[in-house]
């Protein structure tokens, strides 16, 4: 909803979210590096800009993105056209992918570290039709209803396989690019398209078939990129463009607030919203022909993401990566690799819990799973994956080896805990792996990995300094299918599965007020009567007749509303062994009967016994038992 209290409560957790980054770049600057840097107030500035921006990107996510893609999901799967529907998801996933921002930063890489051989353009535009047959390839499993796992086992075995014959200079870059595809804008509205159409299509589970698109999307790239590598270093020949590498690796300029490199970073972003704009209102308009509900609603959401997006991006240039990869440069220049793994693993959590795309996509689980999923519980678990995957990502460019046998350990533990984990987990667990390295994370990351093989004697930047970004896109998978066996094993339960479990409560308190009887009871002061099953407990209080009133006082100041007074002789142990010798006995005792609520018992024994001192010195006892089928008392309302 577009107000100011939807948009004050983002922003509180925005800023939550960016606690984690605030604090590791603080300890490492200042502990470790021991500096403070000079762009120190350009750098708060910044950090405060993105948390205004992601606050402001998230609103209009929900305001203006999430309904249309949802809605056109449900108009599509209505007018039952399987051909348009697959043709909208190709057409997402490639058009929104090949202006990725991500996928800019890592082509152009890819192209400065392989000596020319890798051409950027075609390298984007390879990715992006893997992107948008991955749609396609989602849409058809939604449709057709069958487990997510069997495609996603089969995808990791054409991984694999590809890799056998793809040359080493490829593969890591390969999988990275698995990681990269699904943009901070294109994440929200794919999740809202499969969401959209298993909640329409009878017989399907929105949690169990509405998530896993991003995880096709990440998939289908490392395929086809190792294939274009085949292609590419067989029949096209290097040109020297090695000078950029040492340019990678250098401390970047500090940013400065200059109107023209502002307006450029702004149309960047309208450039990478208005394709998706422009595929939806086609669609619309033109194939389902159906104006979009509250349009000037939407396209403020739609202004509001471009304004988030940019606002979030400016504010990272600012505040984190040029800090982040001044901090990488100077680790790889400490020769202490400890430091380096504790690094990359804090790097990666606290971006993580910062990214944009996967804050929506954990609301969106939220909501699916009816609060069984709680979000962000599942960021925590997800920036986790990603901090470990990271730190071992690091340690395999430091110490050497192959990156593929890293994945496939890696797919291996994917695979089994699969048949392990919850089914309405594992989706989500797929495109968690996907979601993690977007804006937020993929420069720094690629930095780091490009830093350290560029630093490290006998590393080679283009087969070893990529593939971070893969390990963060591997471990989320694990470390979310465990979360999902950890919610199991401890019985957290669903809002709806918590609703069913309080009704059969009540429907077994009901049962056992039936048991108890009905109890009907006068109103004081009117003429009406109350029915209901309502506990009442009998309270006797037999005391001497010299203490009656004082008990009477106390039991009214505990709530007792009337007494009964009945005339009582007591005898001791002492006079119990002569009873037969005392058959008349005069009456020294009161026995004060109250007839109360149940919930009023405790109240009304304490007061008397304190004040009387029964269980101390005192004469007297007390005692209470409970009462059915009541008729007849008088009450106040307050008692009721």
């Amino acid at each position: 909803m577009l107000n100011i209290a939807s948009f004050l409560k983002l922003l509180k957790e925005s800023f939550r979210d960016l606690l984690p980054i605030i604090l590791v770049i603080m300890f490492f600057q200042l502990a470790i590096i021991d500096t403070i840097p000079d762009n120190w107030l350009a750098t708060s500035i910044g950090l405060a800009i993105v948390g205004v921006g992601l606050a402001v990107f998230l609103l209009g996510l929900e305001v203006g993105i999430f309904p249309v893609g949802e809605g056109l999901a449900i108009d599509f799967a209505n007018k039952g056209s399987t051909f348009w529907i697959i043709l909208f998801g190709f057409m997402i996933g490639f058009g929104t992918t090949v202006a990725e921002p991500a996928l800019v930063v890592i082509a152009e890489k890819a192209a400065s570290v392989s000596c020319g051989r890798i051409d950027a353009f075609v390298l984007r535009i390879v990715v992006a039709f893997s992107v948008g047959f991955a749609i396609v390839l989602g849409v058809w499993r939604i449709i057709k209803g069958h487990p997510i796992h069997y495609y996603i086992i089969t995808g990791y075995v054409l991984v694999v396989a590809s890799t056998i014959f793809a040359p080493k200079e490829i593969v890591g870059l390969a999988y990275d690019l698995g990681g990269v595809t699904t943009s901070t804008v294109t994440v929200p509205l794919v999740a809202a398209l499969g969401i959209g159409l298993a909640s329409t299509i009878k017989g399907r589970n929105p949690i169990l078939d509405g998530f896993g698109l991003i995880a096709f999307a990440s998939l289908t790239p490392m395929i086809l990129v190792q294939f274009y590598g085949i292609v590419v270093y067989q029949y096209i020949d290097a040109a020297a463009v090695k000078p950029i590498i040492v340019q990678a690796c250098q401390p970047p300029e500090v940013f400065t607030f200059d109107i023209v490199v502002l307006l450029k970073g702004l149309l960047s972003v309208v450039g990478d919203v208005l394709p998706i704009l422009a595929v939806i209102l086609f669609f619309q308009y033109v194939i389902i022909k159906k104006p979009i509900d509250n349009l000037k609603q939407v396209m403020i959401g739609f202004i509001l993401v471009i304004l988030g997006l940019d606002a979030f991006i400016v504010g990272l240039e600012m505040g984190l990566f040029s800090v982040g990869q001044t901090m990488a440069h100077e680790l790889t220049l400490n020769n202490n690799n400890a430091l380096i793994y504790a690094f990359a693993f804090a790097i990666g959590f606290s971006t993580t819990m910062a990214e944009p795309a996967l804050t929506a996509i954990a609301k969106k689980a939220k909501e699916i799973s009816d609060g069984k999923i709680n979000d962000f519980v599942l960021r925590l678990f997800v920036a986790f994956g990603v901090g470990i995957g990271i730190a071992l990502g690091s340690f395999r460019i430091v110490n050497g080896g192959e990156i593929v046998y890293y994945i496939m350990t890696g797919y291996m533990f994917v695979i089994t805990l699969t048949f392990i984990a919850p089914k309405y987990i594992i989706p989500i667990a797929y495109d968690s792996g996907g979601v993690t390295t977007s804006t937020v994370t993929v420069p720094l990351v690629a930095a780091l990995g490009l830093g350290l093989a560029t630093n490290i004697p006998g590393r080679d930047p283009l087969i070893d300094g990529f593939g971070l970004i893969a390990f963060a896109s591997l471990f989320p998978m694990l470390t979310v299918m465990a979360y999902g066996v950890i919610t199991e094993k401890i019985g957290i339960k669903s809002f709806q599965e918590l609703e069913a479990i309080n009704i059969n409560n009540f429907r077994h308190a009901l049962e056992d007020a039936n048991n108890m009887g009905l109890s009907t009871v006068n109103v004081y002061g009117t003429d009406r009567r109350h029915s209901a099953r309502m506990e009442f407990s009998a309270v006797h209080i037999i005391v001497p007749n010299g203490r009656r009133d004082e008990a009477l006082l106390a039991a009214k100041e505990a709530g007792a509303s009337g007494v009964t007074i009945m005339p009582a002789h007591g005898m001791g142990l002492k006079e119990i062994d002569n009873f037969y010798n005392r058959l008349e006995v005069e009456t020294t005792d009161s026995n004060l009967m109250f007839i109360v609520p149940r919930n009023k018992v405790d109240e009304i024994i304490k007061a008397v016994m304190h004040k009387l001192d029964i269980i101390g010195s005192g004469d007297g006892i007390a005692y209470s038992y409970p009462v059915t089928h009541l008729k007849g008392l008088t009450l106040k309302t307050t008692d009721l």
